[in-house]
C-alpha cells in the first residue's frame, strides 16, 4: 500500500475524562496491537465534544447554539476502519453511542465519487465494557447500524469484557488480590485481537480493491433513471 490505514477510535462512555473510562482500556488494546502494524490510530472520547442528538450534518441550523460534528465528520470520514466504544447499562449501548449513531446516520447522504455510499469501503466493528449481560446484543445493534449506513462488518468484529452479573468492579479495576478486573481474560484477549487483525484485513483488501465497483449500486445512475436491470420482468420472477 503507497500509503497506511487509519483507524479512528470514538469513545462513547458516559465519563467525561477519558482518563478515567473503562472502556478506553480495552479500545487501547486493540490499537495497541493496530500501531504495532503501522495503522496511523486517532482517539476521539465523544464527551470531549459538544455534540448535540439529531439527524441533521449540522445541528446549528437547528435551534442548538454549537455543534462540533461537522469538524469531528473529517476525521470519520478520513477513517478506513471505525471502531465505536461503549459501556453498556442496562444491556444497552450509552446514550453517548445512540447519538454517535445518529449523527452518523445524518450523513447517509453523502456519495463517494461512484455514486456510493460515502461508508462503502470502510470498515467497522466495536469494543463493549460493563459489568452487566448485553455484549452480544449490542454488538448486533451497532453491527447492524454500521452495516446498513454502508461500512463493511468484518468476521468476529466484536469484543468485550463483562463481569459477574450485577454490582462489580469495571474492567481494569483494582482488585483486592493487587490484580485488574478483566485484563488477564483469555477470551477478552482472544477476541480483541481476532477483532483487530480482521478489521484490518478486510480494510487492507478493499483498499487494494478501490473498494466496491459501483455496478448495481450507484445512486446517481438510479436517479437518472437506469434501475440496473429491475424493470426486466426475468429479475422479479
Amino acid at each position: 500500500m503507497t500509503s497506511p490505514l487509519k483507524a479512528l477510535f470514538i469513545n462513547t462512555s458516559l465519563k467525561k475524562e477519558p482518563s478515567e473510562s473503562h472502556t478506553k482500556l480495552l479500545m487501547n488494546a486493540s490499537a495497541a496491537i493496530m500501531e504495532g502494524e503501522g495503522v496511523e490510530v486517532e482517539h476521539l472520547h465523544l464527551l470531549g465534544h459538544q455534540v448535540p442528538p439529531g439527524v441533521y450534518p449540522d445541528m446549528t441550523e437547528h435551534g442548538w447554539a454549537q455543534d462540533d460534528w461537522p469538524k469531528l465528520w473529517e476525521k470519520v470520514l478520513a477513517a478506513d476502519i471505525l471502531i465505536i466504544g461503549t459501556p453498556l447499562w442496562l444491556g444497552e449501548e450509552s446514550s453517548v453511542c445512540r447519538i454517535l449513531i445518529e449523527r452518523l446516520y445524518a450523513m447517509s447522504g453523502e456519495l463517494n465519487n461512484k455514486g456510493q455510499s460515502v461508508f462503502y469501503g470502510k470498515v467497522a466493528a466495536c469494543v463493549i465494557t460493563g459489568n452487566e449481560d448485553g455484549i452480544k446484543h449490542t454488538a448486533m445493534t451497532l453491527g447492524f447500524a454500521m452495516n446498513h449506513l454502508g461500512y463493511t462488518i468484518p468476521p468476529q468484529a466484536d469484543c468485550g469484557w463483562i463481569g459477574e452479573a450485577g454490582p462489580g468492579p469495571s474492567y481494569g479495576d483494582d482488585l483486592d488480590d493487587g490484580s485488574r478486573a478483566g485484563l488477564d481474560n483469555e477470551f477478552t484477549q482472544r477476541n480483541t485481537t481476532i477483532m483487530t487483525w480482521n478489521a484490518m484485513h478486510l480494510a487492507r483488501m478493499l483498499n487494494a480493491a478501490g473498494g466496491y465497483p459501483n455496478q448495481g449500486n450507484d445512486r446517481n445512475a438510479w436517479d437518472a433513471g437506469a434501475r440496473f436491470g429491475y424493470e426486466n420482468p426475468e429479475y422479479r420472477s
